[in-house]
């Protein structure tokens, strides 16, 4: 049980750490979700947005650090 409380810690305190990452983000008006790529069509009663760069720049950007935390685990 105590294994559990020590994984629940872990993945809270990552998740925490991503928030702040993301009220930062925000404060300096980087341009994540308005990247040249994203699709968002506007029409007279409905807006459709997919955020296609986005997507894949942030698949780049965790499946790198996901290697390197990988690695880094097995030292």
């Amino acid at each position: 049980m105590a294994d559990l409380g020590k994984i629940l810690v872990f993945w809270g305190l990552l998740l925490a750490f991503f928030g702040v990452i993301l009220i930062f983000a925000g404060r300096m008006h980087l341009p994540i979700g308005r990247l040249p790529g994203d699709i968002v069509y506007r029409g007279k009663h409905s807006t459709f947005y997919f955020p296609l760069a986005t997507s894949i720049l942030l698949s780049i950007v965790l499946s790198v650090v996901l290697y390197f935390l990988s690695r880094a685990g097995h030292r």
